[in-house]
């Protein structure tokens, strides 16, 4: 069969893949309607209204300099966060007693139900993210109960292959 018969057969056994295929959303067709948290702006890109996604939802968001969102969690889903550009530092517990902070190329995870609140630590610039989350809906739940600790403990997390023992192997 040639390569041109190998197309045509392809084309005729999924029509569909065309519109349900691969999609493409380019930067400037994002959706802000979608669910937001005070001081952050979240922008949809691949959902299930918009694309059909049946597993994830994936986004932008930005925070304004010096700026931080209110205290929110995302009840069962995980999140992850990438950081583009800008100084990200992330408050998360009970209490907020916990902090950290990344920078472009990071990632940060956030697992299901862990009260959080994002912060600009950069005075003179936007924090531009993006995040991916494990359903395809958006979901925040704001808390407006939390009482955050003045001087929160930093963490300095390492993953379980990486870690070094206390000489330094």
């Amino acid at each position: 069969m040639s390569e041109h018969e190998e197309a045509s057969a392809s084309k005729s056994q999924h029509p569909r893949w065309k519109h349900d295929g691969v999609r493409v959303i380019k930067g400037d067709q994002l959706d802000a309607n979608t669910a937001q948290t005070p001081g952050m702006y979240r922008q949809a890109a691949i959902n299930h209204a918009r694309v059909g996604a049946q597993k994830i939802w994936a986004g932008t968001v930005t925070i304004e300099p010096d700026a931080k969102t209110g205290v929110h969690h995302h009840g069962e889903l995980e999140s992850v966060i990438f950081v583009l550009r800008g100084k990200a530092r992330i408050r998360w517990g009970d209490n907020l007693e916990f902090v950290a902070e990344a920078e472009p190329g990071d990632f940060i995870f956030v697992p299901p139900f862990v009260p959080h609140q994002e912060i600009n630590a950069d005075p003179d610039n936007v924090l531009e993210c993006v995040l991916v989350r494990s359903d395809n809906e958006a979901v925040v739940v704001n808390m407006t109960d939390i009482e955050p600790v003045e001087k929160p403990e930093a963490v300095y997390w390492t993953d379980p292959i990486h870690q070094r023992s206390p000489s330094g192997e």
